[in-house]
């Protein structure tokens, strides 16, 4: 509902990035899903990117013709406050998020408009709470990092799974993520990016806990678990130490029902012992290579952002997270899963998240806020009806 600073915005949503790969497929899931009513435009740098796009929109979706268009570009704080000031949400695909985000988040804090991204960037995220929860706290805006395959699946399933749970007991879940897929090169160029800026990440995350709040008579932690065989998923569990088990403690730490003292480990779940080895020699070669700032640079300009695979191949792809929770003697497994994790399903996540902050009726928050505390089970509603499984597997 528009009440407040949403009174007289030109848009329901605003789309920046629109012309990216996965900014195109979120105006495809936004074009063909959207309500009549919602107020939505395509956003970035280049006017004629956004015309040519819009086109395409309408070859498929005739009412896209006349859809508008906002010039807005991530170097210009000027475009970026009227693109904020225009909106009730925006959503943003536009990475690496700690090269060109931190401007759009300010301006949206500064603005009370409601922000959605697509970060799995640990940096990022701790920087942008540092610097804008306080001003969106005191606007209204609500800034929700990670709305995609990083962190949807994985923070509305310990959601879920809890909701499962006993209340006001001790509670414990874990994770585990299998998936079939081909990864967009934005993600490898934040996956590079991230893996070349330890110093930083840490230095980061130093900052976040002097200026975060501590929590009082309750836990919320997640610990990074050490490899095992995991016999409830008959897999090899390798700890998974992304933005993803962050968030998931962050959501803890909000919202009461999780308990007193919370729990949550993150798991890639391997088959077979080889692929567990060759996996993790993978990683480590990735990481050593992206402290090289020559071979980064080689190794991103081999896999360009705004690339993707073909139709075809995301009709193939896959993503299962399976979870089991514990707590006041009682046990379930649960399992989120879907099609293609890196594109279609995340752009399906990052409208969906954009359209639920612009109408659903949900909790009061405010400031830097997880899906799981700012939708909760609104978003999990609405990925639902869009085609993504959230399901109790097995009682104990």
């Amino acid at each position: 509902m528009d009440t407040g600073a949403d009174a007289g915005r030109a848009y329901d949503v605003v789309l920046f990035g629109a012309t990216g790969f996965v900014g195109e497929l979120t105006a495809e899931y936004l074009a063909a899903h959207a309500p009549t009513e919602c107020r939505w435009a395509l956003a970035g740098r280049n006017r004629a990117g956004l015309t040519a796009l819009r086109e395409r929109l309408t070859a498929s979706w005739p009412h896209c013709a006349e859809l508008p268009l906002v010039v807005a570009d991530a170097a210009d704080p000027g475009s970026l406050r009227e693109l904020a000031e225009s909106a009730r949400v925006v959503a943003t695909t536009v990475g690496p998020y700690v090269w060109y985000g931190d401007g759009l988040v300010g301006a949206c804090a500064e603005a009370g408009t409601d922000y959605v991204d697509l970060t799995g960037e640990a940096e990022f995220v701790d920087l942008t709470y540092v610097r804008h929860d306080a001003r969106a706290r005191e606007t209204g805006a609500r800034i929700v990092h990670a709305c995609g395959f990083d962190s949807v699946p994985h923070d509305l399933g310990v959601y879920f799974t809890v909701q499962q749970l006993p209340e006001d007991v001790p509670l414990r879940v874990d994770g585990f993520v299998r998936a079939g897929a081909q990864f967009s090169g934005g993600t490898f160029a934040s996956a590079l990016t991230a893996f070349g800026r330890g110093r930083e990440i840490l230095r980061a995350a130093h900052e976040r806990r002097l200026h975060e709040p501590r929590l009082v008579g309750r836990r919320a932690r997640a610990p990074l678990g050490g490899p095992r065989f995991s016999r409830e998923t008959g897999t090899w569990a390798l700890p998974l130490p992304t933005l993803d088990p962050q968030v998931v403690a962050r959501s803890a730490a909000a919202l009461d029902r999780y308990g007193p003292d919370f729990r949550y480990r993150h798991y890639a779940s391997v088959k077979t012992l080889p692929m567990a080895l060759g996996g993790t020699a993978a990683i480590g070669a990735s990481v050593a290579a992206a402290q090289l700032p020559p071979v980064r640079a080689w190794l991103m300009e081999r896999y360009q952002a705004g690339q993707g695979p073909s139709a075809e191949r995301r009709a193939r792809s896959w993503f299962s997270v399976r979870f089991v929770g514990e707590g006041g003697g009682r046990r379930v497994f649960t399992e989120v899963s879907g099609g293609d994790p890196g594109y279609d399903e995340t752009a399906k996540m990052l409208a969906e998240s954009a359209l639920s902050l612009a109408f659903d009726p949900l909790p009061k928050t405010s400031g830097q806020v997880t899906t799981a505390v700012a939708m909760g089970d609104a978003l999990i509603g609405r990925l639902r009806s869009a085609g993504i499984r959230f399901r109790v597997a097995h009682r104990g």
